[in-house]
């Protein structure tokens, strides 16, 4: 992972809607944001964080998916590895 990418991660997390608007601009992935995180700081959080790193959602899944359950988390990496 960059620095650039390590600090829209971090911006994501701290403001949401900032760290996507200054990876891309005013597009819908920003106004998707900002409703995600009027809605709540969470899942702005998430969606944020999973736009910035997009290369790397297999990751982002299988982490959330884990932290819901070890189970899901488990299926889903086995899954993507064996896919």
């Amino acid at each position: 992972m960059s620095s650039s990418n390590f600090i829209d991660i971090l911006l994501a997390i701290i403001l949401p809607p900032l760290g996507v608007f200054l990876k891309f601009g005013c597009g819908a992935e920003f106004w998707i944001c900002l409703l995600l995180t009027i809605l709540g700081y969470i899942p702005g959080i998430i969606y944020a964080v999973y736009i910035i790193t997009k290369e790397q959602a297999e990751f982002w899944i299988c982490l959330l998916l884990t932290i819901l359950g070890y189970i899901p988390g488990i299926i889903y990496a086995v899954y993507i590895i064996t896919k």
